[in-house]
């Protein structure tokens, strides 16, 4: 698939929580994009220090099919010219990227079932994974199990109810690893929940992205249990995913 560059206009903005901004981009030149659910974009700043031009990539965190608009979900990072520079992006302003690219994508194996395990904002690839999948006439069985701090960290959380309402082969379970009073929900590490949901791992494909710590504990983990294929996208605290 070759890398092209694309121009686009910022078509929204969205504020999800204090750190999380959702970002959707209208392609202008090619007005369409071909990519597989889980590559990302790549985009170009200038280092705030020294002026010199820095890359920082990004997934798309829609589905394929919807090829004339792409979202990005993204942190803020403090000090990150990535994050800064789509920070400052407004409304109607244009801006350029390269892609699609990247190794981390939905393979097609219908006899496997899926597991997509992240943390805070890996969820983006995995995001147009589980939107291709449900599209599909036979949507694969799926499981979310996806981990994010407190309560205040929580977005996107109506969106995955809706689609667990239309999927039913899909299971999306957020846990929180810091829950304040009043939560009711799945409470501790993501490795929990791969310990105690998860028996065999025989039919899987394990799709793992995230901070460094939490996708070497998940690898550790899910391998004790058998051999699958695992697909590994790390996150470096919402600053560009590592490509």
């Amino acid at each position: 698939m070759a890398i092209e560059t694309f121009t686009a206009q910022v078509q929204s903005i969205e504020n999800l929580t204090h750190d999380v901004r959702r970002l959707d981009l209208r392609l202008i030149e090619p007005t369409t994009i071909t990519f597989k659910p889980g590559q990302f974009i790549s985009f170009e700043m200038p280092d705030p220090q020294t002026g010199r031009l820095l890359t920082r990539a990004y997934s798309i965190a829609s589905q394929p099919s919807r090829s004339g608009v792409i979202t990005l979900l993204f942190n803020l990072v403090s000090g990150g010219p990535g994050s800064g520079f789509l920070f400052h992006l407004k409304a109607g302003e244009k801006t350029q990227f390269k892609g699609p690219a990247g190794h981390f994508y939905l393979r097609d194996d219908p006899n496997r079932e899926l597991l997509f395990v992240a943390s805070g904002t890996g969820i983006a690839p995995i995001r147009s994974m589980l939107l291709a999948n449900a599209e599909c006439p036979n949507p694969r069985p799926a499981t979310l199990f996806w981990g994010l701090r407190s309560q205040r960290d929580l977005y996107e959380q109506e969106e995955l109810a809706e689609l667990t309402r239309q999927t039913p082969t899909l299971t999306a379970i957020t846990t929180l690893s810091r829950p304040e009073p009043g939560w009711s929900g799945s409470s501790g590490r993501i490795l929990r929940l791969i310990e105690e949901r998860i028996s065999s791992v025989k039919h899987l494909a394990v799709y793992l992205c995230g901070n460094s710590g939490m996708i070497a504990d998940a690898t550790a983990l899910l391998q004790k249990k058998g051999l699958c294929p695992i697909y590994r996208e790390k996150y470096y605290d919402g600053e560009g995913d590592g490509g």
